[in-house]
């Protein structure tokens, strides 16, 4: 009780609460509120049974397995070896609301951040950060399924994907995004797409 009373007075996950939730660097009332918010998401996704028009894949528990069955519908749709596929990633322009419908394959998603720099809606690349602006929001993507002789080698960035800023062990995925720059300038800025701005 002492120690779930010091983690209460220095606004901190409880240790036995850590280990059974999302990984997550947010104080206690920011962890608090993001899970209320998750439980909403969640809530309204069961109650109509169908994907949402734009998911929010920071919201999800496991994302890994969201992505993964992404490949699995692509593959048993088309009859292609799920060994055989990547995900492809395309930056919209839009935010969420602006969508009213699921899209026929693959599926929107939302909450992500860029960290290192930031995305230009304008030219559909990656450029440098703005002064002040540490985690700029990402616009709605969309993501599909794609054999993997179909991948866009060329003026791309292998962008890792983190839950945390802590990276290595909260790796989730790499999202190939658009640029012009040589991929060895992001990499040695770090850039990386974040699932909270924490």
């Amino acid at each position: 009780m002492e120690a779930l009373m010091n983690s209460l007075f220095m606004n901190a996950v409880h240790v036995s609460w850590d280990k059974l939730a999302y990984q997550s660097l947010q104080g206690l009332a920011a962890w608090y509120a993001d899970l209320l918010q998750r439980i909403k998401e969640l809530e309204s996704w069961v109650s109509e049974f169908q994907l949402p028009s734009v998911v929010w894949l920071s919201g999800l528990f496991n994302p890994q397995s969201f992505l993964t069955a992404i490949m699995q519908t692509t593959a048993r749709k088309n009859e292609w070896p799920l060994d055989r596929m990547i995900l492809s990633v395309d930056v919209t322009k839009k935010s969420k609301e602006e969508f009213s419908g699921a899209p026929r394959e693959g599926a929107y998603i939302h909450g992500l951040f860029m960290e290192g720099a930031r995305w230009d809606t304008n030219t559909g690349l990656i450029q440098e950060s703005l002064l002040k602006e540490l985690t700029p929001a990402m616009p709605v993507i969309y993501i599909k399924a794609i054999p993997i002789d179909k991948k866009d080698t060329k003026g791309v960035y292998e962008c890792p994907v983190y839950r945390t800023r802590q990276r290595g062990p909260t790796f989730i995925w790499t999202f190939n995004l658009k640029t012009k720059e040589r991929p060895q300038k992001w990499i040695l800025g770090g850039v990386c797409l974040l699932c909270g701005p924490d």
